[in-house]
């Protein structure tokens, strides 16, 4: 397992994402730590080694990239996968057939995909409810619960999940609760401080920040659990290469100055929606009128640049998405670069309509990824797309 170095508690959040988890390069002290390209390393004789045998099982790029975001979250141990989903994968194999799950209605799609196509199948069992609403997450607890998970904000409603509140619930249960924190990133909210067992993330998102790898990664300051962790990475295999952990290092780098960026241009835009005549509801956890705009102060520190758009038509949503020229029509977030989708007939397709329903995810809801380009060019854009017919 990967563990956080000790030398980097107690610095603040910026020095952290700029030192953090680097070990000095013994050969040419190279700032940034190299890129180690291989597959295996040569060793000594049998059973002397420098620590490295393969690369699926460590690697030190890999390790540079754990070490970095462990700190973040305020972690003990990190664990770097291919993928966000290769992520939800591993914690998904903490449990056995028979345990059961308590999820948020409203996380990713690709997550509910995955629970509920490939783990329900194989055993384990799902109760989906609004995770902001504590007595529905309480009465949705079983003998059998083992975990909750909980995203907060949720995608694409930006809903809030009491995390203090609901790890008290997961206590009670003898459960464990695993968050995704990828849309506030640990910038804005640190769940393990605030009762969480593990922290998920995509790196693929923010951490990066400039949408050229696909990652995921776990955080958990539990020895035990993160001794199961590291077997299931080792075992199930699903790593990223050491370039794609080299960027994301890369990426976390800059990573406070970007979600100050990306918090002013959404706090900015957001503000400004709620005046423009055709945006029905704007969901956004820094507006005042959030309906859990006071937790959103309470247990996260800012708020970062997704927001999602009611616009009360689908064939105007479908128009306004095609009609920007600086929000590209894509999937993902989190980039430098703003973006624009359509979540019902894209990232939640595979979420069953009757869901989407009763969460509120209309096939007239737009989503934005609110990237750190000027905000007046941002809100042309915007505005120019919203007055189409």
């Amino acid at each position: 397992m990967t563990k956080a170095l000790e030398t980097d508690r107690g610095r603040r959040l910026a020095t952290r994402a700029v030192h953090g988890g680097i070990v000095a390069d013994p050969l040419a002290g190279a700032v940034m730590p190299p890129i180690y390209q291989t597959s295996t390393y040569v060793q000594a004789g049998l059973g002397r080694h420098r620590g490295y045998e393969y690369a699926r099982t460590h690697n030190p790029t890999r390790e540079a990239l754990e070490r970095s975001v462990a700190g973040l979250e305020g972690g003990r141990h990190g664990f770097a996968f291919a993928s966000g989903l290769a992520a939800a994968d591993a914690t998904m194999k903490l449990l056995s057939a028979g345990d059961h799950v308590v999820c948020g209605e409203n996380v990713y799609g690709g997550t509910h995909r995955q629970m509920t196509h490939i783990w329900a199948r194989l055993g384990l069992a799902f109760t989906f409810v609004d995770g902001g609403d504590l007595d529905a997450v309480r009465s949705a607890v079983q003998p059998q619960t083992r975990m909750i998970f909980a995203e907060t904000p949720t995608n694409p409603m930006m809903r809030l999940c009491d995390l203090e509140a609901t790890a008290e619930i997961a206590r009670a249960a003898g459960a464990r609760l695993v968050v995704d924190n990828t849309f506030a990133t640990p910038c804005f909210q640190r769940p393990l401080e605030l009762g969480a067992d593990v922290v998920l993330h995509s790196t693929t998102k923010y951490l990066n920040g400039h949408s050229d790898m696909v990652g995921g990664m776990l955080v958990t300051s539990d020895d035990d659990l993160a001794t199961r962790l590291a077997f299931l990475q080792n075992s199930s295999g699903g790593v990223p290469g050491p370039f794609d952990c080299w960027l994301a290092l890369r990426g976390v780098k800059t990573l406070p100055l970007r979600m100050r960026a990306h918090d002013a241009n959404g706090r900015r835009i957001a503000e400004w929606l709620t005046r423009h005549p055709r945006a029905r509801q704007v969901y956004y956890p820094g507006l005042p009128s959030h309906p859990q705009h006071d937790l959103a102060c309470r247990q996260m520190s800012g708020f970062g640049g997704m927001i999602s758009v009611e616009l009360g038509d689908e064939a105007y949503a479908r128009l306004v998405v095609e009609r920007t020229k600086v929000f590209a029509l894509a999937e993902s977030l989190g980039g430098v670069e703003s973006l624009i989708g359509h979540p019902a007939s894209m990232t939640h397709a595979s979420v069953p309509p009757d869901l989407r329903r009763k969460m509120g995810l209309t096939n007239s809801l737009i989503r934005l990824s609110v990237g750190i380009e000027d905000p007046e060019d941002l809100i042309e854009d915007l505005d120019q797309a919203l007055s189409g017919n």
